[in-house]
């Protein structure tokens, strides 16, 4: 088909990527966690598929797509297939693609990408950023008002300046209602290492920890079998998981001697399928934000907590409320860094 093209309708295609074929196309490569991560992959794939059914587009080539990554060497690779295969959006999911996409970005300037959790200062690529921090601290609002132990646990990824963001934001919401309370914080190392977040769960747990709050991808897979496991055991012990990303309720699912439990407290809701459905249709209107950082928070409904409160107090779901105005009004700052948390008083 490409050798069938002239020179000037290649042209044309490079100055209006939504005319390289009849029918707009979008693709996203998944970092190591997978498309089913049940977490920040899994959304970002929701909503690429939102956006395809809503426009009559059906999975494949011609429509939406994705292409898995395994390692860490796979993302190079899977955005110069997704390049050669023609699609008019290319998204690359978190930010350990970042360099990856710079290359292939300049490599391929007629190509138009879209990278989630991080920056990448081309004009080819619209970077999508989150105010995790909001969030974060609001289920750390939800924690510290319902821990029984006074004890609750962070377990993160990757140790960088994205998850930072997470952690210190939920012990700022811990602290702010419960200064008393001690935050636990562990990362695993990787966002594809369920055993290794089963392994820090149980330490957690058995130290007297009651909730944790992952922010770990398929890791988080992890925390939460071990969370069941030990429901399963004893059906009386309160530990609960916060989710991440998207509404992990049914992550939390167990059945004990015929009896329904569920171990998930919340879920820090980032709405990575928002914002990926949001780009593509600006990008098939052909309004591509190249170029552009485009950040969502509360105010774009882009952070939230999970609709899933069933094992949260009345009292606190209050609370959250008035920590959600304070948040938005800019009364209340939440840190993004460890030396912001210093400076705040509790």
């Amino acid at each position: 088909m490409l050798g069938a093209c002239g020179n000037a309708e290649k042209d044309d295609a490079k100055d209006n990527g939504a005319d390289k074929k009849e029918n707009f196309t979008v693709a996203m490569v998944t970092d190591i966690g997978g498309v089913d991560d049940k977490s920040f992959n899994q959304s970002a794939w929701e909503g690429l598929k939102s956006f395809g059914e809503e426009n009559g587009l059906e999975k494949g080539k011609d429509g939406y797509n994705y292409l898995q990554s395994k390692s860490d060497a796979d993302y190079t690779t899977n955005l110069n297939t997704l390049v050669r295969e023609d699609y008019n959006l290319i998204f690359a999911i978190g930010y350990a693609l970042a360099e990856s996409v710079a290359d292939v970005a300049d490599q391929r300037p007629e190509a138009q990408f879209a990278i989630v959790d991080s920056v990448v200062e081309k004009d080819n690529v619209a970077s999508i950023t989150f105010k995790e921090h909001q969030g974060s601290f609001l289920v750390g609002v939800i924690a510290g008002l319902q821990t029984k132990t006074n004890k609750v646990g962070f377990v993160g990824g990757v140790e960088g300046e994205l998850i930072k963001k997470f952690e210190v934001g939920f012990i700022a919401g811990v602290k702010s209602v419960n200064p008393k309370a001690e935050v636990v914080s562990k990362y695993a190392g990787s966002f594809g290492d369920a055993a290794k977040g089963k392994s820090i769960a149980s330490s957690m747990y058995a130290s007297g920890v009651d909730i944790i709050y992952h922010a770990a991808g398929g890791t988080g897979n992890g925390v939460f079998a071990e969370a069941k496991d030990l429901k399963q055991k004893d059906p009386s012990k309160e530990i609960y998981v916060i989710g991440v990303d998207r509404d992990q309720h049914e992550e939390g699912a167990v059945t004990v001697d015929g009896k329904d439990y569920n171990v998930t407290l919340t879920s820090m809701v980032k709405r990575v399928d928002v914002a990926v459905k949001d780009l593509a249709t600006k990008a098939k209107a052909g309004e591509f934000p190249g170029g552009q950082i485009i950040e969502y928070g509360m105010e774009e409904d882009g952070i939230k907590i999970s609709d899933s409160k069933e094992n949260i107090s009345e009292e606190t779901l209050k609370e959250v409320e008035k920590w959600t105005e304070k948040i938005k009004s800019g009364e209340q700052k939440v840190p993004t860094t460890d030396e912001e948390l210093k400076v705040m008083k509790f």
